[in-house]
């Protein structure tokens, strides 16, 4: 027992009331690393590690954008806002200012973050300052209409490592009258005045994916975006600015960011008359209108900002850091993506337990950790016309359900996955003749079938709970240990008939709310079970879908060559632990052929899978097959987790070369590709980075394309003299990983 004197007494006492007294500015102080307020300018200083984002009150009440940039060294310099002048009575102060969330209101003649019309036919909307909250790494602006009591909060969220700032919005009604929006984006990002920027970002179509685009700004507007009910393969919702034209992959000021939604999206680049380059990203207004009754409130997406001075190829690293150190659902204990093989391609429709168990085998003795059971398994399903939404196991191919296939699988030391698509539903199926209003559609007008298959309207509770309910029945009845998620076609007859009209067009965002909801609530059921993202290929990929899944389905286009540019521009935005990517038989989709060891290491820049027919394979495969897994396996947590160097572009020459080093630089690996050769002109040499230049690596080669013999090289000796490799002949391709030892 401790006994305390007066005197102890009273030292303890005024402790306790110093401690009480300091507290909150201890708090406060741990808070300023990242986040401050300066009253006395009425600034918001938000910080990462290498970057200052500061966000003010103009004389006129409303958020002005200051500064978003590398990191500044003193508060003292910071001025307050102040609009900026209108040109004339042609472009007002509204137009020329960098208002951080303006409304549609007064005189702005840019794009606005939020519109509104209330129910009295007021659709003016002019936002002012109210309040501030900061907790952490998170700041919490609050602004209000200057009539109507229409609260907008700012949400800023802070990753310090990464340089990446999120952004997005609430809108709440606190009016006695309904409120509609007509558009609700989650906020704009503004870099320095000045001409020349370029915008870079990711185009494509099915099975041509993520292709990187370039354009030079000009005053107006470029608008990317989705009016197809998911991400879609044609455009993606990332982006990057660079000063001038003139960055590349290791040089240059680079601003980057992306809309964290599956639905439909949108992104505004802009440059105003004022010369300023802004992005305005969230909800697409297009066919939008969200009705707010008295009391309601709309989260807005998140929207990921980040910026570096060291080109895209830093700003990729910090957007892989974020995805994969902060977003994913294994982010706080990440684990590199198991070896897959997916037995589509081998059977199609035509599965039963003998043919899947015969193909376990072989995927077995290769070191597959992961056998994936794809389409037809289930109700009527022998082909794509009939079954999709019969989410019941076919009892003439599965006697015995699946438990027997299953337990085979696991017998073999591998986990056992399945292929869904839950969304969609066949003309053809039980639950269509039950219920075919569940289908997406305007009642009395044409049903337009894509892929013989109609849409499911997600946004319908009823229809949720249902999907819901039948994956949770199969995934607690067999031990399934994955999900293939797919949706193999977009929106059409966006119809939603059982609620009022006004609140029809709620369909496109309460859709995708509701399979994130599935989603959200299947892992918390099942805690252990991974899920890839699949449309149609890479239909669906983005900051949002990857907070719920572990990986994504990169293309149905597996032709090696294709995939060096549709899996680098991926790799613009997204981490090589999230980018699937297969072995599979040849030729395909474009009739090209191409050697099975050029086909292996492509596909081992990602999570690693493999999609051929085993059995067609001959011996020669197999024994390929089962040496290049083993180096996988030995290779991908660098691969997966660590950091990408992208050497050489597919898009520039012959010979395409990556590099992946692990965050200690102690391991790395090299991929060399020739596409085709002319004039027996050998590759460049490939100069590394991201190396410790006064370690010594260990090369370990794959076979004997690199020439040079030593078994140890010092990192300064790769990254300034660079390895030079033997590549001959149309698409050939070699290995090379190091080890530090010294």
């Amino acid at each position: 027992m401790l006994n305390f004197n007066r005197s102890n007494d009273r030292v303890l006492v005024l402790s306790l009331i110093a401690f009480s007294f300091l507290f909150p500015f201890a708090m406060k102080a741990q808070s300023s690393a990242l986040i401050r307020y300066l009253p006395e300018r009425k600034l918001w200083v938000v910080e990462s590690d290498r970057t200052t984002y500061v966000v003010g009150v103009n004389e006129q009440g409303q958020l002005q954008n200051i500064y978003w940039g590398k990191k500044l060294g003193r508060d003292e310099d910071l001025q307050a806002a102040h609009t900026r002048p209108e040109h004339a009575s042609f472009d007002s102060s509204e137009t020329m200012s960098s208002l951080e969330y303006p409304g549609w209101g007064g005189r702005l003649y840019t794009e606005p973050c939020l519109k509104v019309t209330l129910a009295d036919g007021d659709r003016d909307l002019v936002l002012k300052y109210d309040s501030y909250e900061i907790q952490g790494d998170t700041l919490k602006l609050r602004t209000r209409d200057i009539q109507y009591d229409l609260i907008v909060t700012l949400i800023y969220k802070v990753f310090p490592h990464e340089d990446i700032i999120r952004k997005s919005s609430q809108v709440e009604n606190r009016t006695a009258q309904a409120v509609t929006l007509e558009s609700a984006q989650s906020g704009v990002w503004y870099v320095a005045p000045g001409d020349g920027y370029r915008l870079t970002y990711l185009t494509g179509r099915w099975a041509g994916e993520n292709q990187i685009s370039q354009v030079a700004i000009h005053p107006g507007k470029v608008v990317l975006e989705s009016r197809r009910g998911n991400t879609s393969h044609q455009l993606n919702p990332w982006f990057a600015l660079d000063e001038g034209g003139k960055a590349d992959e290791t040089h240059g000021r680079v601003w980057f960011g992306g809309v964290a939604w599956s639905g439909n999206w949108k992104l505004v680049v802009e440059q105003t008359p004022a010369q300023q380059v802004r992005v305005v990203g969230g909800y697409n207004d297009f066919d939008f209108a969200y009705p707010l009754k008295p009391g309601e409130s709309l989260d807005t997406p998140g929207y990921y900002g980040g910026f570096t001075g060291a080109g895209f190829g830093e700003a990729s690293r910090l957007m892989h850091h974020l995805v994969t150190d902060e977003l994913l659902p294994d982010h706080s204990t990440p684990h590199p993506r198991p070896v897959l093989y997916n037995s589509w391609e081998a059977t199609t429709f035509d599965v039963n337990e003998s043919g899947q168990e015969m193909l376990a085998d072989k995927a077995a003795k290769l070191g597959v950790e992961l056998f994936v059971m794809d389409d037809g398994w289930f109700g009527k399903r022998n082909d794509d016309h009939a079954g999709l939404g019969d989410w019941f196991v076919n009892p003439q191919k599965f006697p015995r359900g699946l438990k027997g296939l299953i337990d085979h699988v696991n017998g073999l030391g591998m986990k056992f996955g399945l292929w869904f698509e839950p969304e969609m539903i066949n003309p053809d199926s039980d639950l269509y003749r039950m219920h075919p209003d569940w289908a997406m559609n305007f009642p009395g007008r044409p049903r337009e079938l894509g892929r013989n298959q109609l849409v499911l309207n997600m946004a319908r509770d009823d229809v949720k709970d249902y999907i819901f309910g039948v994956l949770d029945k199969m995934l607690n009845e067999n031990h399934i240990e994955f999900i293939k998620w797919d949706m193999n076609r977009h929106f059409g007859e966006p119809g939603w008939a059982e609620v009022p009209p006004a609140e029809q067009k709620e369909i496109w965002v309460k859709y995708t709310k509701n399979v994130y909801e599935i989603i959200d609530r299947l892992r918390a059921r099942h805690p252990h079970l991974e899920i890839e993202s699949c449309s149609g290929g890479g239909g669906r990929m983005d900051l949002g879908i990857l907070t719920r899944v572990d990986e994504v389905w990169t293309s149905d286009n597996t032709d090696a060559f294709d995939r060096l540019r549709i899996q680098e521009g991926l790799s613009l935005a997204y981490p090589p632990q999230v980018m699937m990517d297969w072995v599979t038989d040849v030729p395909n989709i474009n009739g090209r052929t191409t050697p099975l060891k050029f086909r292996f290491l492509v596909a081992m820049q990602g999570a690693f899978g493999i999609g051929s027919n085993l059995n067609r394979w001959t011996d020669q495969d197999f024994d390929l097959a089962r040496q290049m897994i083993a180096y996988y396996k030995s290779i991908r947590e660098t691969v997966q987790l660590g950091n990408l160097y992208r050497l050489l572009s597919p898009r520039e020459g012959e010979v395409t070369a990556n590099e992946y080093v692990s965050r200690d630089a102690k391991h790395a690996v090299v991929f060399a590709f020739l596409h085709s050769q002319q004039f027996l002109y050998p590759p460049p040499t490939v100069y590394l980075r991201g190396l410790d230049p006064a370690a010594v690596y260990q090369v370990k080669r794959i076979d004997g394309k690199l020439t040079d013999p030593q078994e140890t090289l010092s990192g300064a000796y790769l990254m300034n003299h660079g390895l030079n490799f033997i590549l001959e002949g149309d698409f050939d391709s070699t290995s090379v990983a190091l080890e530090r030892v010294k």
